[in-house]
């Protein structure tokens, strides 16, 4: 118990070290602070590796949110006791990149059409969801929800947009699971269907 508590203070160290230390000046000489963007794509295992590859971004963080439990754990919100999402945080560099790309990123990662969760994981803590964190990011994830929408024919968009709320860091083993299992990772995301339903919604 004291090492899972000792964890999660390092990790919510190192967030605020990053937001602390990971300014960057602008071009007209105004200080940037990295900012925060926060989604639930199912899996954290394989959302994390999509907003790793883009340019921008500082760090990804797997952990839970929008559920009304302190500090959770994965047996609890796996099995849907706490309310919680699995979700992925995303501290990123808003002069490197913008949030409307990474609400692309978002979008092409998911099945935005499923109302049970995603791919073969089933239930609220698997469903998609984009939590914002102020008035501008809430109005630009709808505006992009309005335009997915079109390109996906004005079907029902289960993706629900939401207020961000406490995020607790899931437990160390989840961090970067694409890159320190990769095996177990392909496997998994192959058997769970993922990207054969995600090349049927968005093409090769």
């Amino acid at each position: 118990m004291i090492k899972k508590i000792f964890q999660d203070y390092l990790n919510v160290v190192l967030v605020g070290f990053l937001l602390f230390s990971s300014s960057v000046i602008a071009e007209d000489g105004i200080v940037a602070k990295p900012a925060v963007a926060i989604f639930a794509g199912g899996c954290f295992w394989c959302m994390e590796h999509p907003f790793d590859e883009l340019g921008g971004v500082i760090s990804t963080t797997s952990g839970y949110t929008g559920g009304h439990a302190e500090n959770p754990t994965y047996k609890e919100v796996s099995n849907g006791k706490t309310g919680h999402s699995e979700a992925m945080q995303v501290i990123y560099d808003p002069a490197k990149v913008s949030y409307e790309k990474l609400l692309g990123v978002f979008w092409h990662n998911i099945d935005p059409l499923d109302d049970d969760g995603q791919f073969c994981d089933k239930g609220d803590q698997y469903k998609a969801a984009i939590f914002y964190q102020d008035e501008t990011q809430k109005q630009l994830a709808e505006a992009s929800k309005i335009e997915i929408s079109k390109k996906l024919a004005n079907q029902h968009m289960a993706t629900t947009i939401k207020p961000a709320s406490k995020f607790f860091p899931a437990e160390g083993w989840h961090q970067d699971y694409y890159l320190n299992n990769q095996k177990s990772y392909k496997f998994y995301r192959f058997t769970c269907g993922r990207d054969h339903r995600l090349s049927q919604i968005w093409g090769e």
